[in-house]
């Protein structure tokens, strides 16, 4: 019975789908420092410049939204490869690679290869939050880094700060996430900055803006030049992971257009409404759908490889 085809052909399958299984305590015997020294120095890098919890959060959001969690978007170009940093959404924009490296060295150096750096990601993006006063979570781990990239599929799959809600919707959908979870996590815009150029439209041309927001952030975004000029997605507390995003929503104070999309009198205005009175509730939701994001089409078992420098392949 043992030899039947169809029962090793099970086998397999069972096994496949063990393989797939990601785990919080994937490195508690292979490395059971990874998580601390990850820690360590997310809180390091945090407390040396507030902006680079948003960054790194970030990283590990536009990672996983092109091929799903492998670390893609840390690879560097090369003169056979185009890896993701120069898309559209990317290029000029993300940042903190050097931290990632600064974090990768650290964790090589207490246990060599094997720590992934698709994990790294994932852990600093919780480590991040948590040093900004955000809500914790246990972070689902066995990731592997990918040996490919797609600059193609980081153009057309991350979401654009001018997305009216149903490319919003859409967008999230395609990865396996639902509309709730994308309004959640859209609440990571609690911290961080953006670009004139990715608001300026917003500020002089829409409707659904406060007239007073719109002005104060006028004097740091001419209607003509100053495109990398910086503004906070959250002017309250752009550097405290709170529910005060919701607030900005529905007092009209959106920066980019694809936030003001989720307080405009669609779908989503409910669940704005909620969180916006209720933080608890939003903390803990926002735990949920990162876990789940973090889920989206990871490399296991013997898929890809662990990189030994997050910027190229072995």
């Amino acid at each position: 019975m043992a030899s039947s085809p169809l029962l090793m052909a099970l086998l397999l399958a069972l096994a496949a789908v063990a393989s797939a299984q990601l785990s919080s305590t994937f490195y508690d015997t292979s490395c059971p420092n990874a998580l601390s020294t990850i820690k360590a120095a997310v809180q390091s890098a945090v407390a040396n410049e507030k902006r680079m919890g948003a960054s790194l959060l970030r990283l590990h959001f536009h990672d996983c939204f092109v091929q799903g969690c492998d670390g893609s978007v840390l690879l560097d170009d090369t003169s056979s490869f185009t890896g993701e940093k120069t898309a559209g959404p990317n290029q000029n924009s993300l940042r903190g690679f050097d931290v990632v490296d600064n974090i990768k060295k650290q964790v090589e150096a207490v246990c060599n290869q094997t720590v992934s750096c698709a994990d790294i990601l994932a852990v600093a993006a919780r480590d991040s939050v948590v040093a900004l006063g955000g809500p914790t979570w246990t972070v689902k781990l066995g990731r592997r880094d990918s040996t490919t990239a797609s600059l193609s599929q980081a153009n057309s799959d991350i979401p654009s700060p001018a997305s009216n809600l149903s490319a919003l919707i859409s967008s999230f959908s395609k990865k396996g996430l639902s509309t709730t979870d994308m309004v959640t996590l859209s609440g990571a815009h609690t911290i961080g900055q953006a670009r004139c150029t990715v608001f300026r439209s917003r500020i002089y041309n829409e409707t659904n803006i406060d007239a007073s927001f719109a002005s104060s952030v006028k004097s740091n975004c001419p209607s003509t030049g100053g495109d990398n000029n910086l503004s906070p997605l959250d002017l309250q507390t752009p550097t405290t992971f709170d529910n005060d995003y919701y607030n900005n929503l529905v007092n009209k104070k959106g920066l980019m257009h694809s936030d003001q999309q989720l307080f405009n009198g669609g779908s989503t205005d409910s669940q704005v409404s909620s969180y916006n009175s209720n933080p608890s509730k939003f903390a803990s939701d926002f735990a949920v759908a990162i876990v789940k994001m973090g889920d989206i089409s990871p490399l296991t078992g013997t898929q890809g490889q662990i990189r030994l420098n997050c910027r190229k392949t072995n």
